[in-house]
């Protein structure tokens, strides 16, 4: 009898537990729920989070995400306005915030993406398309210092004229995409234009003008370089020129004082004993004279030898 009823316990207890597991589920901060009976939806979605439950077996807890989701668009090929082609890759960020509709339409995440696909590119494509390259480029026409280049003083310079402007064409293009949103339980929250380049032949043909001018104005500097150390070499050489002279002509006014000086302490000195300098001159003579690997023949009356007259 006890182990019947041990048994019978048991079974309760295990059906009970197997009731309130099916019965009760758990709302995550970031998850919405709604709740489903042979497939139609019962009651309003379940925002907020904490254990909740539910008719068990019956019923059945469908989860969705409450917080912002990624799309991540495919890189496409688009021609421009100014039949420019471009690579054009975008992404967006939506939310569920209707999911019955959601449920409804789409069920799930996958699917969702899929719906987003269909709208989010053909209103990218459209938009690009409607408007020139420098429009999906930049956001005003503010002239761009950076991308300064070197023209010909005849020719005027090709300035762009941004009407609407990379920030708006996404706006437009979110505008256009969340209005055929609604009906899925989705809003479109924002739409970003990832990044936008040139097709492999145009961008070459780009990067080759990019070079030329980069190059060109290189040249200009280059020559504006060259130009500005010869002028500095001028005025080096120019100066270097002025202080040679300067130099020079104080080196010969203190020479020609020197040799004016020597020449008067000469004076003064041979005009103390003129006889005593004649024979010092005179024996000078004698010795450059005599070291000489010459012949000199002279008459014994030459003034030359009047110091020689008195030796035997």
């Amino acid at each position: 009898m006890n182990s019947i009823i041990k048994t019978l316990s048991l079974i309760v207890i295990a059906a009970g537990i197997i009731l309130v597991y099916s019965a009760a589920y758990i709302v995550d901060e970031t998850e919405q729920v709604l709740v489903t009976q042979f497939g139609r939806v019962v009651g309003k979605p379940v925002i907020t989070p904490g254990l909740k439950f539910k008719l068990p077996f019956f019923q059945v807890a469908n989860f969705f995400p409450k917080n912002l989701l990624t799309w991540d668009g495919e890189p496409g090929q688009v021609p421009t306005k100014d039949k420019t082609y471009i690579w054009v890759d975008a992404f967006a960020r939506w939310k569920i915030v209707d999911p019955v509709k959601y449920f409804q339409t789409v069920t799930n995440e996958i699917a969702a993406i899929e719906r987003l696909d269909d709208l989010i590119d053909p209103a990218m494509r459209n938009l690009v398309t409607s408007y020139p390259l420098v429009e999906s480029v930049r956001n005003t026409d503010r002239r761009m210092d950076t991308l300064e280049s070197v023209v010909d003083e005849n020719k005027e310079r090709v300035q762009y004229k941004v009407d609407l402007g990379r920030d708006e064409i996404t706006k437009r293009i979110l505008k256009q995409a969340s209005e055929k949103l609604t009906q899925f339980g989705i809003e479109l929250v924002d739409v970003k234009i990832k990044r936008i380049n040139y097709i492999e032949n145009v961008r070459d043909a780009v990067y080759n003008r990019m070079i030329a001018e980069r190059n060109q104005i290189a040249e200009k500097y280059r020559a504006e370089g060259m130009g500005e150390a010869s002028n500095i070499r001028g005025e080096k050489e120019k100066e270097l020129q002025v202080i040679k002279s300067q130099a020079y002509k104080d080196s010969q006014t203190i020479k020609g004082e020197a040799d004016a000086t020597a020449t008067k302490i000469y004076a003064d000195a041979y005009g103390e004993d003129p006889d005593f300098y004649a024979f010092i001159k005179t024996m000078e003579v004698y010795k450059e004279t005599m070291n000489k690997d010459s012949t000199l023949i002279l008459s014994t009356d030459s003034d030359f030898m009047k110091y020689f007259k008195g030796i035997e």
